[in-house]
């Protein structure tokens, strides 16, 4: 696909003004407080598996309202002492799959953490294990608009605080350092990745690969391709809904997460990206609080990097430890 967006000089230095409701800040602090309330200890369950080099569990934490979600935990076989720890949510549609199909951090002496996401897990890969018993109204198909006619009851207030009281729980699990914990994600995972550090204290380092969920009014008129599209054709019938459309969606804009992150960021960006525009990703990133530095990939679309992306994570996020 041909560059459709902003020059590159000009994403560089794109900071555009992103509606944030008054009460952002109360709402996602009276979120997370109710969840916290009824929140049970997580549950870790070792998993007989033929991978020798490491030790694997099956997580199940209490996330929005008490939830039950699943999750894997890895880590290298035989470690001892807290482990610096990575903590991972999935792309759009992915369900947590299986452990042996991510073990890049685990190999590298990490402790890792993956959050399965409520609901998804039915469009690719090794599906996932975490129902949303969760009912909306009007929606079309996906997960973008389901409950977006009220803040309290869009989706995604429950899979933002699935990924902040997961970190709330792999904090306290043996073998986790948790003055040394970063999060990851690519697309969809991106996205939650940037919510999770603007909703959680004391990270050492936030990397959104090709991030997913930000800058919505943007995002919405400027690509023609889901997951946005489903806004497009939820409001093309609820053509009334526009404003109440945008007023939901700016308590969950990635640019008004990433504004309020504090932990140094690493964000990846394609600059022929058709799903998240490149200027969706600078406006995030040129909002991080903690800073961030953007690598490009100019002639990748969603792919981005890929590999050649977490060898660049790898190394970023060593040097972060040698910091702190």
């Amino acid at each position: 696909m041909p560059r459709f967006d902003l020059p590159p000089a000009e994403l560089r230095s794109y900071h555009p003004e992103v509606s944030a409701p008054e009460d952002f800040d109360e709402f996602w602090r009276s979120t997370l407080a109710e969840s916290r309330a009824v929140a049970q200890p997580p549950t870790l369950t070792r998993i007989d598996s033929p991978l020798s080099l490491v030790e694997v569990y099956d997580v199940s934490f209490s996330g929005f309202g008490g939830d039950a979600v699943r999750g894997w935990f890895v880590v290298p076989a035989g470690a001892t002492g807290p482990l610096p720890t990575v903590v991972e949510f999935n792309g759009y549609g992915g369900g947590r799959g299986l452990p042996h199909e991510r073990l890049a951090w685990a190999a590298s002496g990490y402790a890792w953490a993956f959050m399965d996401t409520r609901g998804q897990g039915s469009s690719w890969g090794t599906g996932g294990g975490t129902p949303d018993p969760h009912g909306t109204g009007a929606s079309t198909p996906g997960f973008m608009t389901r409950g977006i006619d009220d803040p309290a009851q869009y989706y995604y207030r429950r899979v933002f605080t699935d990924a902040a009281l997961f970190i709330d729980a792999v904090r306290g699990l043996d073998g986790v350092d948790a003055a040394r914990i970063a999060v990851t994600g690519g697309s969809q995972g991106g996205g939650i990745a940037i919510a999770a550090a603007g909703l959680s204290e004391g990270l050492v380092g936030v990397m959104p690969d090709v991030p997913f969920l930000c800058h919505f009014e943007r995002a919405v008129g400027l690509t023609d391709k889901d997951p946005y599209q489903e806004i497009v054709r939820y409001l093309s019938v609820h053509r009334d809904a526009v404003d109440q459309t945008y007023r939901t969606l700016s308590y969950f804009d990635g640019v008004n997460f990433a504004a309020r992150a504090t932990a140094p960021a690493l964000y990846s960006v394609a600059l022929m990206d058709p799903i998240c525009p490149p200027s969706t990703v600078y406006a995030a990133a040129n909002h991080h609080l903690g800073g961030a530095e953007v690598i490009e990939y100019p002639f990748n679309e969603h792919e981005g990097g890929q590999g050649v992306h977490w060898q660049r994570q790898a190394a970023w996020l060593a040097g972060r430890l040698r910091q702190v």
